[in-house]
């Protein structure tokens, strides 16, 4: 029984201007719709292949604020995301308890509302995000904020994050979902990639498809150049 906060997208392209730049990005014109069929989905692919842009229009269509943060945050530093979320139709399960989207390239100005509105900083480590490194309030954020019962989006998680941080959001990932929360991450690290009871969706080869972990490009090229760095190098 599929029991997520969101099951599953299609896109109405009958409604998107033939000349818009969504009919450029290939992965996303070719695509009929996605299944979510496991409480963590990945999206991965080479840059510009399309998957944050789906992320983000997947967060605004639930009802994200576009920079970032739950649904009740409200701030816009610059109107940026695509209409895509207007010309999506999302088949949604019970509506989640919480939620937030969080996207590394706007974290920032994420940090600066979390200060401008005077919000219960017990829930973002006690102290301003803007007065601890940019990987710890990220994390802090992470294990303090997200609740539970919730529609949790991240758009490169890995950005603020050492290795061994990421073994600590892989183990608050997992604790959430066992609890009934759902993630769509895109990422490009091949450590939190290594989730079990995950699904990968690959937006490569202008298309988007389900892909085995061992079979994504941050998992091939990391254990190539690990296994022989040394002939790597030198052939780059």
């Amino acid at each position: 029984m599929n029991n997520n906060f969101v099951k599953k997208l299609r896109i109405d392209w009958e409604n998107i201007n033939s000349d818009s730049y969504l009919h450029d990005i290939k992965s996303i014109r070719t695509n009929e719709g996605i299944d979510f069929n496991k409480k963590i989905t990945f999206f991965v692919g080479e840059n510009g292949s399309g998957k944050s842009t789906l992320l983000e229009a997947i967060a605004v269509n639930y009802g994200f604020n576009p920079e970032g943060g739950s649904i009740n945050y409200n701030f816009e530093t610059e109107n940026t995301h695509s209409i895509l979320s207007d010309n999506m139709i999302l088949e949604k399960g019970y509506r989640a308890e919480d939620g937030f989207f969080l996207r590394a390239e706007s974290f920032y100005n994420l940090a600066s509302y979390v200060d401008s509105v005077s919000l219960d900083l017990s829930e973002y480590g006690d102290k301003s995000l803007h007065k601890q490194s940019h990987g710890e309030s990220f994390l802090s954020l992470i294990c303090n904020r997200f609740r539970g019962n919730g529609l949790y989006i991240l758009d490169e998680p890995e950005a603020a994050l050492s290795p061994q941080r990421q073994l600590t959001l892989i183990s608050k990932i997992k604790e959430l979902a066992r609890e009934g929360s759902q993630f769509i991450i895109v990422t490009h690290s091949p450590i939190i990639l290594g989730i079990d009871e995950s699904e990968i969706y690959s937006f490569d080869n202008d298309e988007i498809s389900k892909i085995d972990y061992e079979d994504t490009e941050a998992y091939k090229i990391t254990k190539l150049f690990l296994h022989d760095r040394d002939r790597m190098i030198k052939y780059l």
